[in-house]
């Protein structure tokens, strides 16, 4: 009789364990529990501040001007926005509104960079996009085919040339603009072969060297 108790007693109890672990309080409690710490990971915004853009727009102008290059249109390249989306843009300087647009990459580093990731060097190796003013040069065939040297004209770029900086496309870059986020280069601003065959018409249409300047409007 007495195996018989203590058998049935052993049995309530566990009955009341389970029963505690299924509770409701017992999932409030878990619920309660901090989360680990997760870093969140985007990749910028789709479409430029339109305020940063027009303010961009008016030191190119003037930019160019100064420095005898294109007064008519410049190239401005966001590297802050989702790299899906376009953010090369060749701008009309006299009203800034947007001739061309398109996708374009920007620098990996040694490691590749993470969604939402962006850094910057000047340095050889690097592997990193240098932000500052550039001015367009001279077209060559290389390993991408067309290409068009870019030279630094600030000090955070003053090793473009160097490093081998150019304006190339490669078949990575897409058309049309995505979600998902594309390729990195080694620095260079890289683009879509389509999109490259628009740039040459204006590149090469021009009888002054273009600005293209590469920024962040993220480190305004």
């Amino acid at each position: 009789m007495k195996k018989l108790f203590f058998l049935l007693f052993f049995v309530g109890l566990c009955v009341a364990f389970v029963f505690l672990l299924a509770s409701p309080r017992k999932s409030l409690l878990l619920s309660a529990m901090p989360a680990p710490a997760v870093p969140e990971l985007t990749d910028g915004l789709r479409q430029p501040n339109a305020e940063v853009f027009a303010k961009k727009v008016a030191e190119a102008a003037a930019y160019s001007s100064k420095r005898g290059l294109n007064g008519e249109v410049a190239i401005l390249i966001d590297l802050s926005l989702h790299s899906g989306s376009s953010r090369f843009f060749v701008v009309r300087l006299a009203d800034g509104s947007v001739r061309l647009k398109g996708l374009v990459t920007h620098g990996s580093g040694k490691r590749g960079l993470l969604p939402g990731e962006r850094k910057y060097s000047n340095e050889e190796g690097s592997l990193l996009s240098s932000l500052g003013k550039y001015k367009t040069g001279v077209s060559y065939n290389g390993q991408f085919g067309l290409a068009y040297k870019l030279h630094g004209l600030e000090v955070s770029n003053s090793q473009a040339y160097r490093r081998f900086i150019v304006l190339h496309a490669h078949e990575c870059v897409p058309d049309a603009e995505t979600d998902e986020l594309i390729c990195q280069s080694w620095g260079c601003p890289t683009v879509s072969p389509d999109f490259l065959r628009q740039l040459q018409q204006v590149i090469d249409g021009s009888t002054k060297p273009l600005l293209l300047w590469i920024y962040d409007s993220g480190l305004q």
